[in-house]
C-alpha cells in the first residue's frame, strides 16, 4: 500500500515516522460527536406480545390474499380440533401395545433383587427390533410408576452418555438424582452433604441418595445397548456388581439385533454377573396399522387420506423402518397441509354457516373438478335448469353443498366399514388369503377391493359357513347393513329356523363340503368318479335358502358402497389425495431435481424464445448447455473440446453476431457452476483436463 495516498487522505501533511510504519488504521471521523449531538436511538418498533397478538397461529390468507380473519381462524380451529382427537386415538393405542410389556417388565423390576439371583445383578434383556422408538416410551411409563409409588426411578443411558468410565458414573449420578430432585436438588445434594467431600463419579453419592430416600428400586437402562463401546460396558458392569447391596439396581438392555449378537460382544465373565429375563416389543408394522385403521374407519370420521397419500406413508414405513411416531408425525403434516392450503375446508369447520365468505365460496365451489362433473352429468341427463341455479344461486348452492358434505362423509365411512369387515372376517375365518389394512384400504381408495382375491375369497366362504359361523360373522357387518330392513328381516327367519331345531350340530348349507357325495361309475372297463349333492334334510334346505338371500344381500351391499372416493361430489373438501406435497417432503431427491433442472430447464423456466426445446439451445441458461455436453463426454473431459462444442450452440443460432468474449465469459461462469455442484474436478492425470465426479442417475 501506498504511504503517499493515506497521507494525502488524512490531510496532505507528513508526519514523522509514517514511512517506517507497516500497519496504517483508518479511523473515520465520527460527526454526530463533533457536532455535540447525541446519537440517534433505535426506536422498537413492534413488540413481541404485539406481534403474537397479530397473529395468534401459522394459518395464513388465502382466496388472494381476500380470506377474512373468522375463515382463517376457523380453519385453524378446525384442524387443531380433528387431529387433537385423531392424536389421542393414537396414544391409546400406543398406550395398548406397550401396556402387555410394561406390565411384565414391571413385574420383573419389582419381584427381583441380587438375593434371589445369588448376587447377580438383575437384568432384562428387551429387543426392540425396527420399533426403535418403543423402548423410550416403555421406560418413560416405568419411571412415572415408579416415581409415582416413590419405590425408586429410572436411569436412562444413551452411548453418547458414556464416553468413558468417569464420565458414564458422573452421568449416572446425576440423572439418578435429578429424576426426582431437579437440578438445582442434585446441587444441593451435593454441595450440602456432611462428611468428606466426595468426587462426582463416585457410587458412594448415589448410595447415600438411596439410602437417604428409600429408593428401593433403581433402573439403568441402556437404550442403545450395542452402540456402547463394550470394554466400557464390561469394566462398568464389573464395578456395578460390587455395589448391588448397597445400591438397588436393576439393568435393562435395549437389542435392535438379537440376544446372542448382544451376549458375545462381552466377555463370558461379565455375561456371568448378570441373570435375569428376555422381553420382546411387537414390530413397528402392527402399531402402523392399528393407527391408520384407527385414524380413517371410525364412524365419527369427518377427513380422510386418499390413496395416493396412504401408498406414500406405508411405503415410507416398510422402506425405512418408520416408528409410529414418525408414522403419526407424517399423517399430521397431511393434515396440516390440507387445511393449510385449501380455503375449502373451513366447510368441515363446525360454526362454517355463520363465519365463511359466501361469494368467495361459492365461486371456489364451482371451479371444482368434482362440481365441474356433476354439472356435465346433470346436462347430460337433461337437467340443465338445475345447473343453471346451481351456478347462479349462491344459497341453494350452500344448501347443497352440506348436504353433499354429509352424504360424501357418510360414504367414506361405508367404505371403510366394509374394509374393516373384510379385514376382520379374514382373520375370524381363517381365509387362505390374508391381508394387512393398510392394503385393504388402498385398494378401497382406488376402487379396486371388489377385484381383489380377499373379497372374491370371502365371498365363496360365506356360502359354506354354517348356522353358528353366520351368527358371529353377521355382528362384524358394518351397521348401515344390519339397519337394513331386509337383513333385519332375514335375520328373524334365521332365528325362526334354529328356534325349534334340536339338533346337537349346527345347520350347514347345501355348498358345504360334507354334503358332497361322490359317484363311481364303470364305462368302458374305465372308473369315473362324479360329485353330487347328497339329499338334505328340510332344515337344512330352509338354511341354503337363507345363505343364498343373505350372499346376494351382501354383495348388492359391497357394490353399492365399494366405489371410488374420487368419483364423490366435493370430495376434494373431505379427501386430501396430493401425492407430490406430501413425499416432496418426507422422501426428497434433491440430486434428481437439480439434474433434472439442468437437463430440461424449460419444466421449470418460461422460454424466452416461446418454445421450449428439448435439445441443446442457446435460449437455456449456460449451466443448462454446458451439463449437456457434460453428459456426453466420457469420464475425462479436454476443457479446450469443451469450449468449442459450447461456443459451437451459440454460433448456430448467432451467426456473425455471436461474441466470443461474451461467450467464453458465459462458460467459465457455467463451468464454475458445475464445479460449485460437484459435477466436475480438476484432473491430476491432465493439466488441460477435468475429471466427472457425478454421473446421472446415480
Amino acid at each position: 500500500m501506498d504511504a503517499n495516498l493515506l497521507e494525502a487522505d488524512v490531510g496532505g501533511t507528513l508526519k514523522d515516522g509514517f514511512h517506517s510504519q507497516g500497519v496504517y488504521i483508518y479511523r473515520p471521523a465520527n460527526h454526530s460527536t463533533l457536532l455535540g449531538e447525541r446519537p440517534t436511538k433505535r426506536r422498537k418498533v413492534t413488540r413481541t406480545n404485539e406481534l403474537r397478538a397479530a397473529k395468534p397461529h401459522p394459518f395464513v390468507a388465502l382466496l388472494n390474499g381476500k380470506e377474512n380473519a373468522k375463515s382463517i381462524e376457523l380453519r385453524y380451529r378446525t384442524y387443531q380440533q380433528l387431529w387433537n382427537a385423531q392424536e389421542s386415538k393414537i396414544k391409546e393405542i400406543l398406550d395398548d401395545v406397550d401396556s402387555e410389556v410394561l406390565t411384565n417388565v414391571l413385574s420383573f423390576v419389582r419381584s427381583t433383587s441380587p438375593r434371589t439371583y445369588d448376587g447377580c445383578i438383575p437384568a432384562g434383556l428387551v429387543t426392540v427390533g425396527s420399533n426403535v422408538s418403543s423402548l423410550g416410551r416403555l421406560l418413560s411409563r416405568l419411571n412415572d410408576q415408579l416415581t409415582t409409588t416413590r419405590e425408586g426411578g429410572v436411569i436412562v443411558l444413551e452411548s453418547g452418555d458414556a464416553p468413558n468410565l468417569k464420565t458414564t458414573l458422573k452421568n449416572i449420578i446425576r440423572f439418578g438424582i435429578t429424576n426426582t430432585e431437579g437440578n438445582d436438588g442434585y446441587q444441593s445434594f451435593v454441595t450440602d452433604r456432611e462428611g468428606p467431600r466426595v468426587l462426582g463419579y463416585d457410587l458412594e453419592l448415589l448410595a447415600d441418595y438411596a439410602q437417604r430416600k428409600g429408593v428401593k428400586k433403581l433402573v439403568l437402562a441402556f437404550r442403545d445397548s450395542e452402540a456402547f463401546d463394550p470394554g466400557i460396558l464390561a469394566d462398568l458392569l464389573s464395578l456395578l456388581s460390587s455395589w448391588v447391596d448397597r445400591i438397588p439396581f436393576t439393568l435393562i438392555f435395549g437389542i435392535s439385533t438379537s440376544v446372542e449378537l448382544f451376549e458375545g460382544r462381552l466377555p463370558r465373565s461379565t455375561v456371568a454377573l448378570l441373570r435375569g429375563r428376555y422381553f420382546e416389543i411387537h414390530e413397528a408394522k402392527n402399531c402402523v396399522d392399528r393407527i391408520y385403521g384407527r385414524i380413517q374407519a371410525e364412524q365419527d370420521g369427518k377427513f380422510w387420506l386418499g390413496r395416493n397419500i396412504t401408498s406414500v406413508l406405508f411405503e415410507k414405513s416398510s422402506d425405512s423402518f418408520q416408528t409410529p411416531e414418525a408414522f403419526s408425525r407424517t399423517v399430521k403434516y397431511a393434515y396440516m397441509s390440507h387445511f393449510f392450503a385449501n380455503s375449502l375446508s373451513v366447510l368441515l369447520g363446525n360454526d362454517a354457516v355463520h363465519t365463511i365468505q359466501k361469494d368467495r365460496v361459492c365461486e371456489s365451489l364451482r371451479n371444482l373438478p368434482s362440481f365441474r362433473m356433476l354439472c356435465e352429468n346433470l346436462i347430460e341427463e337433461g337437467s340443465a335448469e338445475r345447473v343453471r341455479i346451481l351456478l347462479g344461486d349462491d344459497a341453494f348452492l350452500l344448501e347443497q353443498t352440506f348436504q353433499w358434505l354429509k352424504l360424501g362423509q357418510q360414504k367414506m365411512r361405508d367404505i371403510f366399514q366394509c374394509v374393516n369387515t373384510i379385514y376382520r372376517a379374514s382373520k375370524h375365518l381363517n381365509l387362505s388369503k390374508k391381508t394387512s389394512m393398510s392394503d385393504l384400504s388402498i385398494r378401497a381408495l382406488a376402487g379396486e377391493l371388489q377385484n381383489s382375491a380377499s373379497y372374491e375369497d370371502l365371498l365363496r366362504t360365506v356360502k359354506t359357513l354354517n348356522s353358528d359361523q353366520l351368527q358371529v360373522f353377521a355382528t362384524m357387518l358394518p351397521t348401515t347393513l344390519k339397519d337394513r330392513a331386509a337383513f333385519k328381516q332375514l335375520g328373524a327367519e334365521l332365528e325362526s329356523l334354529l328356534q325349534p331345531y334340536q339338533g346337537t350340530e349346527p345347520l350347514k348349507s347345501g355348498y358345504d363340503k360334507q354334503h358332497s357325495v361322490v359317484a363311481t361309475t364303470v364305462v368302458q372297463q374305465r372308473v369315473k368318479l362324479s360329485k353330487a349333492k347328497a339329499r338334505l334334510p328340510k332344515e337344512n334346505i330352509e338354511f341354503t335358502n337363507v345363505i343364498d338371500r343373505f350372499y346376494a344381500l351382501l354383495e348388492s351391499y359391497f357394490e353399492e358402497t365399494l366405489i371410488r372416493p374420487n368419483t364423490l361430489i366435493l370430495q376434494e373438501i373431505f379427501l386430501l389425495d396430493m401425492k407430490n406435497p406430501l413425499k416432496e417432503v418426507f422422501s426428497p431427491r434433491p440430486r434428481f431435481a437439480v439434474e433434472r433442472a439442468l437437463s430440461s430447464p424449460f419444466d421449470y423456466l418460461i422460454s424466452s424464445s416461446g418454445s421450449a426445446e428439448a435439445g441443446i439451445s442457446a435460449h437455456q441458461p449456460a449451466a443448462a448447455i454446458l451439463y449437456q455436453l457434460y453428459l456426453e463426454s466420457g469420464s475425462l473431459v479436454n476443457i479446450h473440446d469443451l469450449w468449442q462444442a459450447f461456443y459451437a450452440v451459440f454460433e448456430s443460432d448467432q451467426g456473425d453476431s455471436c461474441d466470443e468474449r461474451t461467450v467464453m465469459a458465459l462458460f467459465y461462469r457455467a463451468l464454475s457452476e458445475l464445479k460449485a455442484l460437484g459435477m466436475v474436478k480438476s484432473s491430476r492425470k491432465k493439466a488441460d483436463h477435468v475429471s466427472k465426479t457425478a454421473w446421472m442417475g446415480l
